[in-house]
């Protein structure tokens, strides 16, 4: 029997920065679940033989943030094949416009072409038709798929052979089961191209709460799905065995998923019994302090690092955008309980609510520094994502949003403030970053760690990272890395292409410059860890009002309950609340 080939081709596409080149790193930080779900479920395709006896389907995945895609060079290879097929996947709103750059090139070298991820899929749940980008994907040639495709890749596959993509898979109304699905799963030469060589899964999909920024809710759904614990145990064991020990579950809420328990006891297992000695990244709310034996089980299954839904101070902003379930007066309890175990706290601060201004944000700002114990905190504009309901609403009402998908990115200002200014808004993001990150917050984020029997080296590590991605190269730690690379022909169409002799000097001295500069804020700070280790008692016997148990005077005394009309309504509100249980208990 003559065998033939499909070859299939994922590629995770970046975006352009403000200069119009791609954001590209010779080390990316975050993986990308959707190429890991979509290289396993292509695997399985192949192991099962699914498009014929003698049929061998290839997977060939690649991610532009740390790989530089070549259409031509990758058609070029397709023509080798019998069928081919390009997937651009996890697709999001800012990479629409880098994606569809993609697709010309494949599509004039006549490669089929499959676009899917949020973008997509959110535009289709929460939009009455098509907006112009998709209609123009389509008019390309494009197929686009909407939803999730465990047990729907076979269908496209089969379409690719016969050279009959349909202009659009819509399965949003049919989220399907991820228990007992195919793992993701990436190779280990793909996942070393991560700093720290991590890789993701999802241990779940979906979320329960209705914040109207996000667009979680409208893709995968209020109803929560989720993996079993032998799942997870069969993804950490086949990336374990290629040598893979750092994992990034990318579940919005991993305190919601009702698996939690078996799972974290299962992880927990692999490290005291058999050494599979993994750590993970997970997120979380800001009410997981609430489940029994919630984090106390995270310390011991190896979690080290936990991003949390903090995203303001201010109740008023927190309704705003429907985060009901997030309670100011309990933010120190829970972040006290996460360091307690050892685990280094992210979480996110939104600016642009309607009563924002400049100096409120500075406020609240300063506020979290003396009062509250998180680590490293992340800014971004209030953007109305599509998908998401505030974007369904703008969209509904007519408000203007910036045209260029290619911004919304969560750090560009893309639609009007009502108070502030564009250039108001965008200097109150960066005053947020100046802010925080000052050298005397920087070792006071150091002694808490250190305080807490922490490395204060590794958080330094991290709080550099953020620090140089946002001074040093203008874009936001999430979509950061280490040693940008920037090729001179792969900048945005329409933008001319610059001299070589102005090009190279200046991206080659800049390398120089950026690790003077890197290397000018990191030594004294490095001199100041050094300190922290010498003097250990000392520097174990820091406290400050953050590290402070929390008491009932906190309402009083804490500027986090003073500092607004909904702050103090929250406080009276806790007063209340504590004065009702004080006369039940009597």
């Amino acid at each position: 029997m003559v065998e033939r080939v499909f070859q299939l081709h994922l590629i995770k596409p970046s975006h352009y920065d403000d200069d119009g080149y791609v954001i590209q790193w010779k080390l990316s930080a975050i993986p990308s679940n959707s190429l890991a779900a979509l290289h396993g479920i292509a695997a399985d395709c192949a192991e099962r033989g699914m498009l014929g006896e003698d049929v061998r389907l290839e997977t060939h995945a690649y991610d532009e943030t740390n790989t530089r895609i070549m259409p031509e060079t990758i058609a070029a290879v397709l023509k080798t094949a019998d069928f081919g097929l390009v997937c651009l996947v996890g697709v999001q709103s800012n990479q629409f416009p880098r994606a569809l750059d993609l697709t010309r090139r494949f599509r004039a070298a006549g490669v089929q072409v499959a676009i899917g991820g949020f973008h997509v899929s959110g535009c289709l749940a929460m939009l009455p038709e098509l907006p112009p980008e998709l209609k123009e994907a389509q008019a390309l040639g494009a197929s686009l798929f909407a939803g999730e495709v465990e047990g729907r890749l076979d269908i496209v596959l089969k379409d690719a052979m016969k050279g009959a993509l349909a202009p659009l898979y819509n399965y949003m109304d049919d989220l399907p089961s991820v228990e007992s699905a195919p793992p993701p799963l990436l190779p280990a030469e793909i996942i070393a191209r991560t700093s720290g060589a991590v890789t993701s899964f999802d241990a779940g999909r979906g979320c329960p709460f209705q914040c109207s920024f996000c667009t979680i809710i409208n893709v995968q759904g209020r109803k929560s799905r989720f993996r079993g614990a032998d799942d997870v145990e069969a993804i950490i064991r086949r990336n374990y065995a290629q040598g893979i020990k750092s994992f990034f579950v990318t579940d919005d809420n991993f305190a919601r998923n009702s698996n939690w328990e078996a799972i974290l006891d299962r992880i927990g297992e692999l490290r005291w019994t058999h050494g599979i000695w993994c750590v993970f990244f997970i997120q979380v709310d800001t009410l997981c302090h609430r489940i029994p034996r919630f984090i106390e089980k995270c310390g011991r299954a190896g979690v080290k690092r936990v991003y949390i839904g903090l995203e303001n101070i201010n109740p008023a902003n927190l309704l705003e955008i429907k985060k009901k379930q997030n309670r100011i007066e309990e933010y120190r309890e829970m972040l006290l309980a996460w360091k307690k175990i050892g685990c280094l706290t992210y979480a996110g601060f939104i600016m642009g609510f309607p009563g924002d201004t400049p100096e409120t944000i500075r406020r609240d700002i300063q506020i979290i520094q003396r009062e509250l114990p998180l680590d490293i905190l992340e800014f971004f504009y209030l953007t109305p994502l599509p998908g998401s309901e505030d974007h369904q609403r703008l969209s509904r009402d007519g408000v203007w949003m910036d045209p260029d998908l290619n911004k919304f990115d969560l750090e560009h200002a893309v639609t009007r403030h009502p108070v502030m200014s564009k250039e108001q808004w965008e200097a109150a993001y960066h005053d947020a970053w100046d802010t925080y990150y000052t050298p005397a917050h920087i070792r006071t984020i150091m002694r808490r760690a250190t305080a807490m029997n922490m490395s204060a080296g590794a958080t330094l590590f991290l709080i550099l990272w953020f620090w140089a991605c946002l001074k040093l190269e203008n874009v936001h730690p999430l979509q950061g890395g280490y040693v940008r690379v920037k090729v001179r022909r792969d900048r945005r169409p329409g933008l001319p292409l610059e001299n070589p002799l102005v090009f190279y000097p200046r991206y080659y001295g800049g390398l120089v410059v950026k690790h003077l500069q890197l290397a000018a804020i990191a030594a004294p700070l490095g001199l100041f860890r050094l300190w922290l280790k010498i003097d250990k008692k000392r520097a174990a016997a820091y406290m400050d009002q953050a590290l402070t148990p929390p008491t009932q005077a906190d309402l009083d005394d804490l500027d986090l309950f003073q500092n607004s009309e909904s702050s103090r309504a929250t406080r009276d509100k806790a007063k209340e609340k504590a004065r009702k249980a004080a006369a039940n208990v009597s």
